[in-house]
């Protein structure tokens, strides 16, 4: 269960981020009140999770999480560049958090 809730916190940095991207610097009303309530969400998830696993695990699965979706995320929906060498480096990060959940 611990690490569904490190998950959920990671794919809700993602809704945060992209949020700060839609709210404009917090100019735009429904987009803000999005991302406020993602970070907020986000940050109780993670805080259940180092509760339980070792804190420089779960922070750096949860970043990971947030950093690889949000790269993904922006290249979907707002074209950002889509090259094989943001690829291989957005593998990489996954396998560091495979290898941090795996020995952890």
């Amino acid at each position: 269960m611990v690490w569904f809730e490190l998950v959920l916190a990671g794919l809700l940095e993602v809704i945060w981020a992209a949020g700060l991207k839609y709210s404009q610097g917090f100019t735009r009303l429904l987009p803000s009140v999005i991302t406020v309530a993602g970070m907020i969400a986000s940050f109780y998830f993670l805080a259940q999770a180092v509760r339980t696993l070792p804190l420089g695990t779960a922070y750096a699965v949860w970043t990971g999480i947030g950093a690889v979706g949000s790269v993904l995320f922006g290249m979907a929906v707002f074209g950002d560049p889509i090259t094989p060498v943001r690829i291989i480096f957005l593998l990489c990060i996954v396998i560091g958090i495979a290898g941090l959940k795996f020995t952890a």
